[in-house]
């Protein structure tokens, strides 16, 4: 292998199986660096460690950072294909192609109940509702959702509706009810059975079936005329009548009639916008985006199959048809897995010449048009981060804009279970997967200068030792005693809080930031910085502080809760420490404890201590 890896990982990659399934190469702390998927696990992972040394990307540097491996092995290239987006879209791994900001876009539910509602949610929940969406146009859905509550007579209220609830008359009609909103579902003035083939015209208008929906009524409204229900058929009518308005606004793009979806990829650098057609019955229905991050080093055709995965994997429909404008590199099991769902062929088709590539070529402007748009956007954000930072820098004096930012905060209850936090800030922005928690190891009791001299010194021997990036300002949270700790940590590791002559990439500086106050102090002076209390560079620095203490806190009440279940083990005569953390680690929990068999904590403890352990628990 070219790249230098460590023993036991080459180990690993040269015992691969030669079958399908999806491969995670994690960090040395145990974080899922990328996910991918291949028909053959050997040959596809020992591909990243025998690439020529070429320019820096993105897989590049992943590389580097290779400590460990995981696979999970599949019947097929088609379930390796499915496991590795759910995977994706779960775990968000730093290196892949991510899709952004996909669980803030509403969807229209129509629920699973007796007498269905239609709303809006953010909250999708496996219970057997059916979800259209998600809609990235709001304006679009809204209108859609108006126009379906003035067709049809769908109940507003948010009450369960049941046959118990209509037979014992718990429920009065609403206004709704007078103003011919609502047929009364809730008094049982309309039947189940009508009201649900209602349901069943809405669902049909939502997947973009107008056409069919349109002949449906027409034919009911025939039947309904002879029978000489008049008043019935006035209604249909009329639903006709607002439907074909509908339809008639909608573009026709193919006088065949047929279902597609209709995908181009537009992208630039580290970010990408993915954009698709909806037309239905050969008209356009709908038109939904998403943006991408992490997009830098991939091609058209590794991002357009990211977006595909993932758009289709909680798709309630899918069409007869897909038009792309490349080669996808898994096509035959792409088309295999969306035939599978649909129960149906699906055909996967890449336009050349004529009016199906004018489509290609229009929804790729579009999608070209929204990362536009997207950047725009960005650059605004980064431009008011900017002043920010500026306005830090002046504040504090800094010889350079302090870009990224690193900020300790120490926590404990009482002098127990003692523990650090550091968040990271990269532009006045929290990088999550930056975060790093600390169980203080040195210190006994309450002493914060110690615990933050401990925490400062481990964190930058790491730093040197893997030649991590340097931060630009360390905060502490504290004043001139917490901040002395920290920088004679530094010293300690031969490091000055101005700059290391033999490193000229670790230049930065140190402050304490008391909550008292506010006060920020820095190692030059006694007393503390003069800094408005309007400005905003402090009010980054506050915002930072209170980051680090939430996650000190939390990661504190993780311990402590650890510790009491263990300390209810150890009050039990014959069980010590060792003991209880081995029962824990066997069963679980606690409340596992208590319901395994006699045979089972005998075979774990013997016959005399699982006789004190049952005694204890039936007392």
């Amino acid at each position: 292998m070219n790249s230098p890896v460590s023993e036991q990982l080459q180990q690993k990659v040269s015992n691969l199986p030669e079958l399908p399934g999806v491969y995670q190469f994690k960090n040395i702390d145990g974080d899922i660096l990328y996910i991918g998927k291949a028909i053959n696990l050997r040959n596809r992972v020992r591909q990243y460690f025998l690439q020529k040394k070429g320019p820096v990307d993105r897989i590049g540097v992943m590389i580097k950072k290779i400590a460990d491996l995981e696979i999970i092995v599949t019947d097929s290239e088609v379930e390796a294909l499915i496991l590795e987006a759910n995977l994706i879209k779960k775990i968000k791994p730093r290196y892949n192609v991510v899709l952004k900001d996909d669980k803030s876009y509403p969807y229209i539910v129509v629920t699973n109940e007796p007498y269905p509602r239609v709303f809006v949610t953010r909250r999708v929940t496996r219970d057997g509702s059916k979800y259209f969406g998600p809609y990235t146009d709001v304006k679009a859905m809204k209108s859609s959702l108006n126009m379906i509550h003035d067709i049809f007579k769908v109940r507003s209220c948010d009450y369960g509706i049941d046959q118990d609830v209509v037979s014992k008359k718990k429920l009065k009609v609403c206004l709704d009810y007078h103003i011919k909103k609502c047929d009364g579902p809730c008094e049982g003035l309309v039947s189940q059975e009508r009201y649900n083939l209602m349901i069943n015209e809405v669902v049909h208008l939502l997947r973009g079936r107008v056409g069919s929906l349109i002949a449906q009524l027409r034919g009911r409204m025939e039947a309904i005329s002879e029978e000489l229900r008049y008043e019935e058929a006035a209604e249909l009518r009329d639903k006709i009548h607002q439907l074909s308005v509908y339809n008639e606004r909608q573009k026709i793009i193919d006088p065949n009639l047929v279902d597609r979806d209709i995908f181009a990829i537009a992208h630039e650098k580290s970010y990408a916008c993915g954009a698709v057609f909806n037309a239905r019955e050969g008209k356009i229905v709908g038109r939904k985006h998403n943006y991408m991050s992490g997009t830098n080093g991939s091609t058209e055709s590794e991002i357009l199959e990211l977006y595909l995965k993932q758009y289709y994997l909680e798709a309630q429909e899918i069409p007869s048809e897909i038009f792309l404008p490349c080669e996808l590199q898994d096509t035959t099991a792409i088309r295999q897995w969306l035939s599978d769902k649909k129960l149906s062929p699906v055909e996967i088709v890449i336009p050349k010449i004529g009016e199906k590539a004018k489509l290609i070529a229009l929804c790729k402007a579009n999608a070209q048009l929204l990362l536009d748009e997207y950047r725009i956007h960005k650059l605004s954000q980064k431009d008011r981060s900017s002043k920010i930072l500026l306005a830090l820098q002046k504040d504090l004096h800094l010889s350079i804009l302090p870009r990224r930012i690193e900020c300790f905060d120490i926590s404990h209850l009482h002098g127990t279970d003692t523990v650090a936090s550091m968040v990271v800030f990269v532009d006045g922005k929290p990088r999550k997967s930056e975060y790093r928690k600390f169980k203080i190891h040195t210190v006994e009791g309450i002493d914060d200068y110690a615990s933050m001299r401990e925490v400062v010194r481990r964190r930058y021997e790491r730093v040197i030792r893997e030649n991590i990036q340097f931060p630009d300002l360390v905060v502490v949270d504290g004043g001139k005693g917490q901040l002395s700790s920290a920088v004679n940590a530094l010293v300690e590791l031969g490091l000055s809080h101005n700059s290391i002559d033999d490193n000229p990439r670790a230049t930065f500086a140190v402050i304490g930031l008391a909550k008292r106050l506010e006060e920020v102090y820095i190692p030059a002076s006694d007393q503390p910085l003069t800094i408005p209390k309007s400005s905003p560079g402090l009010k980054l620095l506050q915002h930072i502080r209170n980051e680090a203490h939430r996650y000190a806190i939390e990661y504190q009440r993780t311990l402590r809760g650890k510790r009491v279940i263990t300390t209810e083990l150890d009050l039990i005569d014959g069980i010590g420490k060792k003991k209880a953390k081995y029962l824990l680690e066997t069963f679980g929990s606690v409340t596992n404890i208590k319901s395994v068999s006699h045979e089972q904590l005998v075979k774990a403890l013997g016959e005399k201590t699982t006789r004190k352990l049952r005694k204890y628990f039936d007392s």
